[in-house]
């Protein structure tokens, strides 16, 4: 096994606000390995992207602070770097592409310009032409039509799935060891969606880069990470490889999720929601934080008392499979149709 890129223990990020202090990320540990796509998905709150955020000093403080934990990248702990140390990292070794790119482009600057500041800002001894003829084969290998036109026009004359693919090659402008993509297709139709997560991997086969895709959707989950990481109110409750965890999930929640999806062949009566709502994150129940909405706690007062440890299971499969849950042996054989196809994996 190589020596992961980056290795995340005991991360613990809390919020203080006016009702209390909201426990955002709380004692989350994993590793990415060079070259993987390390997938970290969930419902909105629990946690995914403030879990990365946190970690480049992208969090407001106050009200947000990191209260435990480390987060070894290229043998420095990243949380113990000083704000300068840090501008180092991010848009060098370690790149960011965000949901929204009107919102992280500068609308008043050209697009060549953003993109060469990235470089100059890293790279300051990279003349001008030298810039330039780098920012336009960025602009190509994103597949950007005419590169050489599009490098002196602005955000708003580019379409929202053009604008995605500048900031990927602004994100793998300087060769990143680590690229973090935060919910990158989110606000694009499902064709531009497809094209994008060619880009992405394009990217990754440039710059031999790993990578962490955060989102809430499965189906690209399905067709782009190699390990996932499922989060619920704040911690990791299932991480192993993707054929594992969507052929034999060993937590109620992953099976909710995939249970909450449409299916492309499934009966009218198959769709199913998880009931409920996610637990306050300032008074967070005892116990397991899924058990009000679990199928499996019913009844069970261990689920009520006892929060269960992300434990090694074996449920077939490759690597690792950890699951926090008390009785993920009992799912075994539980979820047989989710290997049905889902709308979302229909895209690709």
């Amino acid at each position: 096994m190589p020596e992961p890129v980056l290795s995340i223990r005991d991360l613990a990020v809390h919020f203080t606000t006016d009702d209390g202090v909201v426990r955002a990320v709380d004692g989350v540990t994993y590793d990415v390995y060079p070259g993987e796509t390390l997938g970290i998905v969930g419902e909105s709150g629990s946690g995914k992207s403030v879990s990365t955020m946190s970690i480049l000093g992208l969090i407001p403080q106050p009200p947000g602070k990191v209260v435990s934990g480390e987060a070894m990248f290229q043998g420095r702990d990243l949380l113990k770097l000083s704000k300068k140390e840090l501008r180092r990292v991010r848009g060098n070794s370690m790149a960011i592409v965000f949901q929204d790119p009107m919102t992280s482009l500068n609308p008043v600057l050209k697009i060549g310009f953003q993109l060469g500041e990235t470089i100059k800002a890293h790279h300051g001894s990279e003349k001008d032409d030298e810039v330039k003829d780098h920012v336009i084969q960025l602009l190509r290998t994103v597949g950007i039509p005419q590169p050489e036109r599009r490098f002196e026009q602005y955000p708003h004359e580019f379409s929202g799935g053009m604008r995605q693919r500048a900031m990927i090659a602004m994100a793998i402008a300087n060769q990143p060891a680590l690229l973090i993509a935060d919910e990158p297709t989110t606000a694009l139709d499902v064709t531009i969606q497809a094209q994008i997560l060619e880009v992405l991997k394009t990217a990754q086969d440039e710059t031999h880069a790993a990578t962490i895709l955060i989102t809430h959707d499965l189906g690209l989950i399905a067709e782009m990470a190699d390990r996932v990481i499922v989060m619920y109110a704040g911690k990791i409750v299932e991480l192993g490889d993707v054929n594992t965890i969507f052929a034999a999930p060993r937590h109620p929640y992953t099976i909710g999720l995939m249970e909450s999806l449409p299916r492309l062949t499934a009966d009218e009566d198959w769709l199913r929601p998880i009931p409920g709502q996610p637990p306050s994150l300032i008074n967070r129940p005892p116990g397991c934080p899924f058990h009000p909405r679990c199928f499996l706690s019913q009844g069970r007062a261990r689920c009520r008392e006892e929060e269960p440890p992300l434990r090694p299971i074996h449920a077939g499969g490759t690597g690792v499979h950890l699951s926090a849950c008390h009785f993920a042996e009992e799912l075994e054989g539980a979820t047989s149709k989710l290997a049905e196809p889902t709308v979302a994996e229909g895209v690709t």
